[in-house]
């Protein structure tokens, strides 16, 4: 609890009754030991009698041998001796006052402090402003003796409050990902060919080991997992990714504040019931360690609930909030030691008997929520699954799983879970877009839309994505149905997307935005020549290794193309070498290696690309605004071959390099006669810093 700033020093039995810690009972106030309020209040009237005598004697200096003088200095004394009697001689029961002042204890700290007193007279303020709120408490002057016990008795029939349950899984993770795998908050990409695509629609994941990287947003993801469009928006404005903590209060506020109808919503939702029967007997006890905790007192407060622990071993409610309080000293420490501590202790207070359903349920969703941000996803999954068997009933928690299990590629699983929930919910929202998703996946184009479509006009929570607006509209205009540019312009128009036509969802904010782009706008020109003059010399190295029997050239496998054949040569993916491939092109990797702005790009790659005729690339846009892509022309056949970004279409050239920002809408055609051969480079944009080259998550 805040110290109370006194304009005097108070006794000795007051000051050592602050420094008891708050996790204790509060003390009785009696002659001999004074608790610190009851301190205040006594010692406050000293003080001021004190105050006014002292100071009366010294302004009455002047005028001493007067009548004036002498009637102020009886009063002074009379103030003294009467504060005195007061005090000493139990003229006043402040026992009994003090325990009628406990009803107002609005800060739940246990006591009646000058912070109590504040909400109070906030209270009476708003009452002044709202005369109909017949429900909203009276400042303490206003409060008769008998309507104080009244309430007293009142207060102490309330239930605890207790912390929400956290609804929503925040996670984040970054790596590649397929289209068939999905997480539900942008913050992660995948690498698609000739331009991708962000195919992941979920739950944000953060980091595959247990490491500090995980809290730094570096975050290590094999190609083909669910998370992969996990993690990075947030890291866009900040590269540290910190997640963000609401309690009940905040989330509520006061109920003078809250429209009508939110009301009337709030009021239907029952408050979770975290206290059993013994605990509501030490509830002063956890209130106060809690106090600490929401305050930010994180250190104390780990302390305060350890102390709780020990005297309660059996107590599931004090285990939880030392597991909170652990969670939230692990992310001031940035320790993920300290995290995993947090996660053995939600497992225990969770197992512990007489614990309260809504407990259970509180903290092994909390528990599978951090196993999910430390990128331990087959435990979030087993924790998920004991939930759901323990609370077979809660959809919600159905939805959580269904996404557990897309988190770890597994479609099949997932599908099954959604088919469950919408048998039991056929308008659950957040289990359309979800289905829809792994429909799409599956590339059933027709199917996915009217899930995806119906999911989204639902407005329920975890719905409004920009992956799914996305994905609605790539199916769309697979369908040939124009209507897409309905859904895209909705999705600009809700924050998801930057335009209709640029619709990367993973981006760095004021960037420079524009379709095409020429060797001076961005500033590589060195590069760009090197290219250009040594074409022929990268041509013919592609050319050498381009037979099938070698295989180095892979398919295309982001499900970009609607007929046709596509490979693909990676030599530099996520800024570092594919493997051994520049054994096979030395020359070509030779000429790259002092260009960090392209080689050290950790949101693109660099590749040969082969489409063979009657190829054709579906609409779609890459990931993230954070690169721009160079084509150096190979092999061109004279007609058939072009690309159009946005509503611009144009054709390559040998030896001559393109450039383009595949956030920007972009489509290609090959209907030549022979094969197309070019050579992609992407670069970083050029307006990101050094900073934020080196700290932006890869994709």
């Amino acid at each position: 609890m805040e110290e109370t700033v006194l304009e005097e020093p108070i006794c000795e039995e007051a000051v050592l009754a602050e420094e008891i810690p708050e996790v204790k009972p509060a003390a009785m106030v009696n002659k001999n030991g004074v608790k610190a309020e009851a301190a205040t209040a006594s010692g406050g009237g000293d003080v001021a009698s004190g105050g006014v005598a002292s100071g009366g004697g010294g302004a009455a200096s002047g005028f001493s041998g007067t009548k004036i003088f002498t009637w102020f200095m009886v009063l002074a004394l009379l103030g003294v001796w009467s504060s005195v009697a007061v005090v000493w001689l139990d003229l006043v029961d402040y026992d009994n006052v003090i325990g009628k002042l406990s009803a107002y204890d609005a800060d739940g700290d246990g006591d009646f402090d000058v912070e109590d007193a504040k909400v109070l007279l906030d209270e009476k303020e708003v009452k002044t402003a709202a005369p109909k709120k017949e429900t909203l408490k009276k400042g303490v002057k206003e409060r008769p003796v008998s309507l104080v016990q009244k309430e007293a008795k009142e207060e102490s029939a309330v239930e605890e409050q207790t912390e929400p349950i956290v609804e929503e899984v925040i996670q984040t993770t970054e790596g590649t990902e397929e289209e068939g795998q999905l997480p539900p908050n942008p913050s992660q990409e995948q690498q698609a060919p000739e331009g991708e695509s962000p195919d992941a629609v979920g739950t944000t994941a953060k980091a595959e080991d247990a490491t500090e990287e995980s809290f730094e947003g570096k975050l290590a993801v094999e190609a083909g997992s669910f998370e992969a469009e996990a993690a990075v928006q947030v890291e866009e404005k900040e590269p540290v990714a910190v997640e963000e903590k609401t309690t009940q209060e905040d989330s509520e506020g006061n109920a003078e504040d809250q429209p009508e109808d939110m009301l009337q919503y709030k009021a239907k939702k029952k408050k979770p019931k975290l206290l059993n029967a013994f605990e509501k007997t030490i509830k002063a006890e956890i209130d106060a360690a809690e106090k600490l905790r929401k305050k930010g007192k994180v250190e104390e407060a780990v302390r305060a609930f350890d102390t709780l622990v020990q005297q309660y071993p059996q107590s599931p409610r004090c285990r939880y909030g030392k597991a909170l309080a652990e969670d939230d000293l692990a992310e001031k420490m940035r320790s993920n030691d300290m995290l995993q501590k947090a996660l053995s202790t939600y497992k225990e207070a969770s197992e512990l008997p007489n614990a309260m359903p809504d407990l259970i349920k509180a903290t092994l969703k909390k528990r599978a929520e951090r196993q999910q941000f430390l990128g331990r996803m087959r435990g979030a999954l087993a924790t998920l699954e004991k939930l759901v068997q323990i609370f077979s009933e809660d959809v919600a928690l159905k939805n959580d799983l269904g996404v557990a299990h897309l988190l770890i590629g597994d479609n099949k699983s997932a599908k099954r879970v959604y088919e469950e929930v919408l048998a039991i919910a056929p308008s659950n929202g957040f289990a359309k877009v979800h289905y829809g998703f792994i429909l799409k996946s599956e590339n059933k184009i027709a199917e996915s839309i009217p899930f995806l479509r119906d999911g989204l006009e639902s407005g329920d929570p975890g719905t409004d994505d920009g992956r799914f607006y996305f994905h609605l509209g790539d199916a769309l205009q697979r369908m040939g149905d124009d209507s897409a540019y309905k859904w895209y312009e909705r999705g600009h128009q809700r924050g998801h997307f930057a335009s209709v036509w640029q619709r990367s969802l993973y981006n760095v904010d004021g960037l420079k935005a524009q379709p095409w782009w020429t060797p001076k706008d961005t500033g590589y020109m060195d590069l760009i020549k090197t290219l250009e003059r040594n074409w022929r010399t990268i041509r013919d190295e592609a050319l050498s290794v381009m037979d099938k029997t070698t295989g180095l050239f892979v398919p295309e496998e982001e499900n970009l193309r609607e007929k046709g054949e596509w490979g693909q040569f990676t030599l530099w993916q996520q800024g570092k070498k594919a493997g051994e491939s520049c054994h096979s092109v030395p020359k070509t990797c030779g000429l790259l290696e002092r260009y960090t702005e392209a080689t050290g790009c950790k949101r693109g790659q660099i590749k040969f690309s082969v489409m063979q005729p009657g190829t054709h690339v579906w609409p779609h846009t890459g990931p993230t605004n954070c690169r721009l892509r160079m084509h150096l022309g190979l092999v061109i056949p004279k007609t058939g071959c072009k690309i159009r970004c946005t509503n611009d279409t144009r054709a390559w050239e040998e030896g001559k390099v393109l450039i383009f920002d595949d956030s920007f809408e972009h489509e290609v055609w090959q209907d030549a006669d022979s094969y197309r051969l070019i050579f992609i480079v992407d670069v970083w944009h050029p307006e990101l810093t050094q900073y934020q080259r080196q700290t932006l998550s890869p994709i």
